[in-house]
């Protein structure tokens, strides 16, 4: 089933509007791999792949139709911007001037504000074997400095893989940090939650959070704690231990600081491995980002039905959010997320697919 590469094929259809502009669903073919994406929110719906025996699953929690998506606050498949995770008190400062942002996170400010990227209608560019998404933001959406110009492009490549491309230009100093919110559970969205499932986690040391989830400024060893991934560990095996970390968050949802070779580092390195090993579905996530955020679907209540008609439950998605570390702004001994006219941000994470052979 992940044999020779196929011809790629894009089709596009309409699916619905936001306040009077047309909203389509593209969808990425190659071979058995399959990927729906929308322009409201650049929001991967549906990403299909094979197990083991060749059957297909999707393994992307999302919803059936557009108007849950308007409704939802699960950022399920969305980019995330301007500024991915949280920013503490909703308040940052840069070049001297303070900038004030909305809380949409009890006292923080969560994945760009009320009315983030994730909820903004991306106009569509197809090329030979790529999306283009691009999305303009006014100087002050939501509270941030500077007409920001972004491109995310998906690119579904021969390799099985899904590649996901950054870039925003600025016209003022402002703050940058991107990322895609996509649910996973490699035994298909709605079959129940995720705890068999084995994790790797590229990453010697984490950024402990405070009881509003917001990085208290160290950067603590993982060692001796559960949040050591460095070799697979299921994700359900000591996610009830009365561990303070695990406590504050109701699971994982923390930053992790992934393994390079110095700060300025930016090459493309494998940061996370999850296997489902019942199906044989491998997800291997590669960046150049310094942190990936390991979330366990703590939020997830029951009340949100996906693309297959079951209800989402805790614990029944995993997110890898590959991105600089939260309240990034507020923490000057974190890697910086300014990003100043003339200067180009620029990221980029693949998922890619794979099977093994059944455990002995």
């Amino acid at each position: 089933m992940y044999g020779a590469a196929h011809r790629l094929l894009i089709s596009a259809e309409p699916l619905g509007e936001l306040h009077g502009q047309p909203v389509e669903r593209y969808t990425l073919t190659e071979g058995q791999l399959r990927v729906r994406i929308l322009t409201y929110g650049g929001i991967i719906q549906t990403l299909e792949v094979p197990d083991r025996a060749g059957q297909c699953a999707n393994v992307a929690l999302g919803f059936a139709r557009l108007d849950e998506y308007f409704r939802g606050t699960t950022f399920f498949g969305a980019i995330i911007g301007r500024f991915a995770n949280r920013i503490a008190g909703g308040r940052f400062s840069l070049d001297g001037v303070t900038y004030a942002l909305p809380t949409n996170n009890g006292p923080n400010s969560l994945h760009g504000g009320t009315s983030g990227f994730d909820q903004q209608l991306w106009r569509a560019r197809v090329t030979a074997r790529s999306l283009h998404l691009t999305y303009t933001s006014p100087d002050g959406d939501q509270g941030y400095p500077g007409e920001l110009t972004a491109e995310v492009t998906y690119t579904l490549g021969t390799a099985h893989d899904l590649r996901v491309e950054y870039r925003a230009t600025t016209d003022r100093p402002t703050i940058v940090n991107f990322t895609n919110h996509s649910y996973f559970n490699l035994a298909g969205e709605g079959t129940g939650d995720v705890g068999d499932h084995l994790l790797t986690l590229h990453a010697e040391r984490y950024t402990p959070i405070d009881a509003t989830l917001i990085p208290t400024g160290a950067i603590a060893p993982v060692a001796g704690t559960p949040l050591d991934f460095r070799t697979p560990r299921p994700i359900g095996e000591r996610i009830r231990d009365g561990f303070e970390q695990l406590v504050l968050a109701q699971g994982y949802d923390h930053n992790f600081v992934l393994n390079r070779p110095g700060p300025a580092d930016r090459e493309l390195l494998l940061a996370a491995v999850a296997e489902h090993p019942a199906s044989g579905r491998v997800l291997e996530v590669l960046t150049t980002e310094p942190g990936i955020q390991f979330y366990s679907g703590n939020f997830l209540t029951g009340a949100q039905v996906g693309t297959g008609g079951r209800t989402y439950r805790q614990g029944d998605g995993f997110t890898l959010e590959t991105q600089h570390y939260p309240d990034s702004p507020n923490q000057p001994d974190f890697p910086s997320t300014v990003l100043r006219p003339g200067e180009i941000f620029a990221s980029t994470t693949v998922f890619r697919f794979s099977t093994t052979a059944p455990r002995l």
